[in-house]
């Protein structure tokens, strides 16, 4: 089972966590650099639910926001 909506299809966002070094020009340095950074994951708000798809019960995973739209048929 992949961890996705089964609705909207929200999967798994890549970004950076940035380190950053040296004294902030407002604090009398020579302003900030990067160091370094690696690569993160951002994952959205899934819940298990069991959902009729097709006529049949289901487990599936389903974001919040679709839970709130009210987009789901519960089993």
């Amino acid at each position: 089972m992949l961890k996705k909506c089964a609705i909207c299809g929200k999967g798994e966002l890549s970004g950076k966590l940035i380190t950053r070094k040296g004294q902030y020009k407002k604090k009398g340095g020579t302003g900030s650099k990067i160091a370094r950074w690696t690569m993160r994951r951002f994952l959205p708000n899934l819940q298990k639910m069991r959902l009729i798809i097709k006529g049949h019960p289901k487990k599936v995973y389903v974001c919040t926001k679709c839970l709130k739209k009210g987009t789901v048929r519960r089993a």
